[in-house]
């Protein structure tokens, strides 16, 4: 990691009501690999990943790498009826993996569900992120073992939840940072506006993630708002800023730059990271009704991976062997997943009360023994 007292930090020397729109980058993105995988300066920027040389880098590609392949595995096990549903992630890997490595140990996540990149960068394993999508537990792993909470299925109410982690962060005198990680449809939810509301008002060291992935379920992102989304935040008092959420090192570096600015006590940011949704929005969401796809295939030429591939090629890095390496690896993640997968059992019905309340009450220990006694009413005799 940098040094955060020696590394400029664009947002802090801009106007603090402001949206900072790099003008070097296509739309009026932060963009350091291009999709042809050139590096493009940004003397603002590439400061911050000064760190991340060719084995940092290719590492985030192995993530991604990882990633995708257990995304394509879990799809297919929803298709073979092995999990109820599952929201995957394809196309969205760089601004899940490149903010996520950002982060430290002592920063708190709060995620919708789809960051499944996240989850695995933050150390979350294949059972526990399989739990709650096959029904066998309300949630899937402990908070506090990984940094981050288990999935908020209620649109934009975990950008609630990090603002009050982030109020209590700062009471308490620590530098950690919450982020919270939501899409663009979220965006027009009351509860991330009002999160933005507490955050600029107590100056909150949070960071909110919006991949804008152009999707609400069917609904294309520009019929709820014609403008960039980042924009909205400067309303609040918040700086924004717009990066290209297929650009792994871009992501890396505007999250960090993020996190700087939440650490030094200058409260929150918003990170617009523009990426596109290349699969369904749920496993029983068809797009192929609403998504134009010449539209898809002008975002295929973004892939996320592909762009780290080519860069890696020019710079001799990715041989044959380390692309062996991490494809045993994705295979391996894929096959402890599954596995995983089909360990889990359903849990007993009386195990519906043990998480109810820290303390059992007398009424809910009724409810236990009223429930236990229906259930032998079917045993055999």
């Amino acid at each position: 990691m940098l040094r955060s007292d020696v590394s400029p930090n664009p947002l802090r020397d801009r106007d603090e009501q402001g949206s900072h729109h790099d003008e070097q980058g296509p739309d009026g993105l932060v963009q350091l690999l291009t999709p042809d995988g050139e590096r493009r300066p940004d003397p603002e920027y590439e400061c911050w990943v000064g760190d991340v040389d060719d084995e940092r880098l290719t590492g985030l590609w192995a993530d991604m790498t990882i990633v995708r392949r257990l995304d394509a595995e879990a799809t297919a096990l929803q298709r073979q009826g092995q999990l109820g549903l599952w929201p995957p992630l394809l196309g969205q890997e760089a601004a899940q993996v490149g903010s996520a490595r950002a982060l430290r140990r002592d920063d708190f996540v709060f995620s919708s569900y789809r960051e499944h990149a996240v989850a695995h960068c933050r150390g979350v394993g294949p059972a526990d992120l399989l739990r709650m999508w096959r029904g066998t537990a309300a949630s899937g792993w402990d908070p506090y073992e990984v940094g981050m909470a288990t999935p908020a299925i209620i649109i934009g109410a975990q950008t609630l939840h990090a603002t009050g982690y982030a109020m209590g962060c700062a009471k308490d005198g620590v530098d950690a940072v919450a982020v919270a990680y939501f899409g663009d449809g979220a965006t027009s939810q009351g509860d991330v506006n009002e999160a933005m509301v507490f955050a600029a008002s107590f100056h909150a060291p949070v960071v909110f993630f919006c991949q804008n992935n152009q999707w609400a379920i069917s609904e294309p992102v520009g019929l709820q708002a014609v403008r960039p989304v980042a924009d909205r935040a400067p309303g609040f008092g918040i700086p924004s800023v717009r990066v290209d959420g297929n650009d792994v090192l871009a992501v890396h570096a505007v999250t960090r730059v993020a996190l700087d600015r939440a650490r030094r006590g200058e409260g929150p940011t918003f990170v617009e990271a523009v990426t596109y949704r290349m699969g369904p929005h749920t496993t029983a969401d068809d797009p192929t009704r609403y998504v134009d796809p010449a539209d898809r295939a002008r975002w295929a030429e973004k892939d996320p991976l592909t762009r780290v591939e080519r860069y890696l090629e020019r710079r001799g890095v990715l041989t044959d062997a380390v692309r062996g390496d991490v494809d045993h690896r994705a295979d391996a993640a894929a096959t402890a997943l599954r596995d995983a997968c089909h360990a889990l059992t359903p849990p007993g019905p009386l195990t519906l009360f043990d998480h109810v309340y820290a303390t059992p009450t007398p009424t809910l220990e009724r409810q236990r023994r009223e429930l236990a006694a229906y259930l032998a009413t079917f045993e055999e005799t």
